[in-house]
């Protein structure tokens, strides 16, 4: 889980760093789309193979995370978009691919399998994210 919430930081840091320097040369701002991209080009990059080993879901949400940042920013809702740091809030997100099993206290995350949980309370309708 350390790993995928490290890439998840990494691929928000090389988009964060990519826009800046995009900024700097007096461009606009790159679309999600764009990034996305740069995504397939890091994960196929001899240097930053170890990507792969990730699950895409959460390297998307991150760069949809840093999307959301500037949209923010923009409309003067919140300071520019700074680096994330190892060991602060570190976390990663999956949009889709999750099975719940509340009887066993279970959930099964892509590329993690099954994983124990603590079931504090009952989780009622679909769930739809998990973090």
């Amino acid at each position: 889980m350390r790993r995928f919430a490290g890439a998840c930081r990494f691929v928000f840091n090389r988009a964060l760093a990519r826009q800046n320097e995009n900024h700097e040369a007096g461009n606009k701002y790159i679309p999600y789309g764009k990034m996305a991209s740069w995504l397939v080009e890091w994960k196929n990059a001899t240097e930053t193979q170890w990507l792969k080993d990730s699950p895409s879901q959460p390297l998307q949400q991150s760069l949809k995370d840093l999307e959301r940042a500037y949209k923010n920013f923009f409309q003067n809702r919140a300071a520019f978009p700074r680096f994330k740091k190892r060991g602060q809030n570190d976390a990663f997100r999956y949009p889709q691919g999750v099975k719940l099993d509340q009887e066993n206290s279970r959930i099964f995350l892509p590329k993690l399998g099954w994983m124990r949980y603590r079931n504090s309370r009952q989780v009622t309708g679909v769930v739809k994210n998990v973090t």
